[in-house]
């Protein structure tokens, strides 16, 4: 039983339909969600280009986690810093030093035309994770 959760968020709506699933995962086996959030950077010219805020990130990040607590189940959440490009090496990293027993994530995030021509976050984290990747569809 997976007792303790990666939940990949990126505010897309697919990212929102794997909230109840790991949610209800999380609750039966009375374990945890650790919310997970990357928050790129890009750097152009040697100057660093935020991709969002700490705030719009941490916004985010809070929110789920009182949707999964809404659903009687434990959460703590985490915005990652990254380089643009890397959100899925971060996001298998970061539930690996979390200790999580599955990553719960959904099937496209905000970048669906890139994920179609260059291969989606999901997909890359299926390729990288060495524990369970359930994508919700």
């Amino acid at each position: 039983m997976f007792k303790t959760i990666a939940l990949a968020v990126d505010g897309s709506d697919h990212a929102a339909k794997a909230v109840p699933l790991a949610s209800e995962l999380a609750r039966m086996a009375n374990g945890k969600v650790v919310v997970l959030h990357v928050r790129e950077h890009d750097l152009q010219r040697g100057q660093v280009w935020e991709l969002e805020t700490e705030e719009e990130a941490q916004s985010l990040v809070k929110k789920t986690c009182a949707e999964i607590e809404k659903n009687d189940a434990v959460a703590e959440g985490y915005v990652i810093r990254t380089v643009h490009g890397t959100v899925a090496q971060a996001l298998v990293d970061s539930a690996r030093d979390h200790k999580t027993d599955a990553i719960v994530m959904g099937s496209r995030g905000l970048t669906d035309v890139a994920g179609m021509v260059l291969g989606s976050v999901s997909h890359k984290v299926i390729h990288l994770s060495d524990k369970p990747v359930v994508i919700a569809r």
